[in-house]
């Protein structure tokens, strides 16, 4: 057996602000938002982030989801073409609202900055050399 695709599912607090954030960063909805849900893409291979409201996403995991404010789920990582490019993320995720939980650093061979989104999911922008 194999899987077709994977995508993620995540809370949302304001899905018009969500939609507002990630807009500001490039990247487009999959389809219209629904009042229980949004669905944006990240990159070229149209990776699948869905924005559900409180309710519908505990529902869905029969129990309480985590305050991503206060407490870490996961990090999705998001590459860079260069160093550069990773620091004209940074402004641009100020820029849209986001919060900076961990400033531009040397990584390995890499070059990074971490951020949440405004319910507190975070990312971070990577370059890595031949990536």
């Amino acid at each position: 057996m194999k899987t077709k695709m994977i995508w993620a599912n995540l809370v949302s607090h304001d899905l018009q602000r969500t939609i507002q954030f990630y807009n500001e960063l490039g990247f487009k909805q999959n389809g219209k938002e629904t009042e229980e849900l949004v669905s944006i893409s990240f990159a070229e291979n149209n990776f699948i982030i869905n924005f559900f409201v409180p309710k519908r996403f505990e529902w869905a995991l029969k129990g309480p989801s985590a305050d991503a404010k206060t407490e870490n789920e996961i990090i999705f990582s998001l590459s860079a073409a260069s160093r550069e490019e990773v620091d004209q993320w940074l402004e641009k995720v100020k820029v849209a609202g986001g919060t900076i939980f961990s400033e531009p650093e040397n990584f390995e061979a890499g070059y990074t900055f971490g951020f949440a989104d405004p319910d507190g999911h975070k990312f971070n922008f990577l370059y890595w050399p031949g990536m």
